[in-house]
């Protein structure tokens, strides 16, 4: 069933989510405060494109967030994805919503006040340790990273 997703930050993990998610029949409105990074999403992207910040909520109406089944921050600013976070789930009381955070010692107090947080340095770092080591799950995330891996090159085509 489509839903409707809202993802605020259109650089590579941003713009891979929209066209993916697009791609998939999802309704995705891509929010980013230059114009620019929308070249990212090429021209078969289906959803909607919006230039300005992630906290301003009359944008954020415009976006459709009081429809969203899903909201996503992946801004390169932690306070600016957090905030974003916040305003989507206490003011417009999206389902889910999910923020990437780099700082790990932000991402667990965000995560204390009942924010999905996703901390793509202990994420990453902690992957390629069990991958270097053999330890853990760290072939079959090797494995799942050549499946994103291929999907990503498929969408670029």
């Amino acid at each position: 069933m489509p839903q409707t997703i809202v993802i605020l930050g259109c650089g590579r993990v941003g713009s891979t989510l929209a066209k993916q998610m697009s791609g998939e029949g999802h309704d995705v409105t891509v929010i980013d405060i230059t114009s620019d990074s929308f070249r990212r999403l090429g021209n078969k992207f289906k959803g909607h494109r919006l230039v300005g910040s992630g906290l301003d909520q009359d944008l954020l109406k415009r976006a459709g967030l009081e429809r969203a089944s899903a909201f996503i921050a992946v801004t390169q600013g932690d306070n600016s994805n957090i905030m974003a976070a916040q305003i989507a789930r206490e003011v417009f009381h999206v389902e889910r919503v999910v923020a990437r955070i780099y700082d790990p010692i932000r991402a667990q107090a965000y995560r204390e006040l009942g924010i999905t947080t996703l901390c793509t340095t202990t994420l990453a770092a902690g992957l390629i340790h069990d991958a270097a080591l053999g330890e853990g799950q760290g072939d079959a995330l090797l494995q799942a990273s050549q499946t994103w891996d291929k999907v990503y090159l498929e969408q670029r085509c």
